[in-house]
């Protein structure tokens, strides 16, 4: 049934557009030494059938039928002949002793892809020990991200679920058109540094249709970001959407033309947030748009903080970072704290064109409040609690 099902899939989606599948070539991992079970090493028989659908001079589908393969650190590297349709039917689970994933900071990684599509399956990186690890201060390894997409274009990752992450779940860096969608990411809100998806030095970065529950950032936008697109987003718990940190080093990359649209937010302790470091840096934030957003009981709805410096590690300096046409609008819902907008921008840069444009965030029995700092701006239609700006 897993081969007859591998044959038989037709339609499926790369770069954007759609093609027929029927007649390519199937490598499923099984027949090149993969174990069922969840007990076994199956990272060299990924390996083998990768290279083998890697080298096929026609479009061609890795397999990863139904049941539970463990797996240690395993790459995917390209460049391919040809189109691959990655497909996982089955789960992928880390090695029960954390210590087995070793020190690159990678789980699965695909390094200088094109053409790909990694349609559905689970991936539980059984995190827990670690954390607790962590948690301990013992003498713990530095973990892994759970899937990595490096040097890679027109790429779709379609139906992944995300489980239990040591760190973050999804990390994408120096990759060129890549469209994640109905993703669900899942670990508990106290696991430490379990981003959800981490973007930085990468262009048309699509996200849409997907959960994400964490216990830190749901996305976090970095530095050299340009041309991001979130819809329909649930975040929650976590601490929200951010861009940055940002201006970490002088000569940093910035980030621009980010838009989240049509998202809800539950529970986390940020909405969506801009923050810096109070260093001196060339980086930047500009052309960000928020809109059409409900929050439900989130901590700091609106956030813009230009002074993080955690340690710290920068004393009597203010952010270089310059933010710049960020757009609200349409937003509304509940904050757990009265201070529901709050502008803590640079002293040395000020935030321009801050527009908002019909806000509505109550807090249950107080009235809400909003901070501006060094930030230049203006307000339209019904904005609450009223604009400082």
């Amino acid at each position: 049934m897993d081969l007859l099902k591998a044959a038989c899939i037709c339609f499926i989606y790369f770069s954007f557009f759609q093609y027929s599948s029927c007649n390519a070539a199937s490598y499923n991992v099984v027949s090149f030494g993969a174990r069922r079970g969840g007990r076994t090493d199956s990272s060299q028989a990924f390996e083998r059938a990768w290279r083998a659908a890697c080298a096929s001079s026609s479009s061609s589908m890795v397999y990863i039928p139904r049941g539970v393969f463990m797996t240690k650190p395993v790459v995917f590297s390209g460049p391919c002949r040809s189109r691959i349709l990655f497909q996982i039917d089955g789960t992928l689970v880390a090695p029960p002793n954390y210590y087995d994933m070793g020190k690159s900071g990678f789980w699965i990684l695909f390094t200088k892809v094109s053409r790909l599509t990694v349609h559905g399956g689970t991936i539980d990186a059984k995190g827990s020990k670690f954390w607790a690890c962590r948690r301990s201060g013992g003498n713990c390894p530095p973990g892994v991200r759970s899937i990595s997409f490096l040097w890679s274009s027109n790429v779709i990752v379609r139906g992944l679920k995300s489980l239990y992450s040591e760190l973050i779940h999804i990390a994408i860096s120096k990759c060129n058109n890549i469209l994640f969608e109905h993703l669900s990411i899942i670990a508990p809100s106290r696991s430490p540094n379990t981003d959800g998806m981490i973007i930085q030095s990468s262009t048309g970065i699509t996200v849409k249709n997907s959960l994400f529950r964490t216990g830190d950032d749901c996305i976090a936008v970095g530095p050299g970001s340009k041309n991001i697109w979130m819809e329909k987003i649930a975040c929650g718990p976590g601490h929200g959407i951010s861009i940055g940190s940002l201006g970490n080093s002088l000569n940093e990359e910035g980030v621009q033309n980010v838009t989240l649209t049509n998202s809800i937010f539950t529970k986390t302790q940020n909405g969506v947030r801009i923050k810096s470091w109070a260093r001196d840096s060339k980086s930047y934030a500009t052309n960000v748009e928020f809109r059409n957003i409900v929050m439900k009981s989130v901590d700091n709805p609106i956030i813009i903080d230009q002074t993080y410096c955690p340690g710290d590690r920068c004393p009597r300096e203010t952010s270089g970072v310059e933010v710049s046409n960020v757009r609200y609008s349409n937003i509304k819902g509940t904050s757990t704290t009265v201070e529901a907008v709050k502008f803590e921008c640079s002293l040395s840069n000020p935030c321009r064109g801050i527009q908002m444009r019909n806000i509505r965030l109550l807090t249950p029995n107080r009235v809400t409040t909003s901070t501006c700092e060094n930030v230049h701006g203006w307000a339209s239609g019904q904005v609450v609690p009223r604009s400082c700006l």
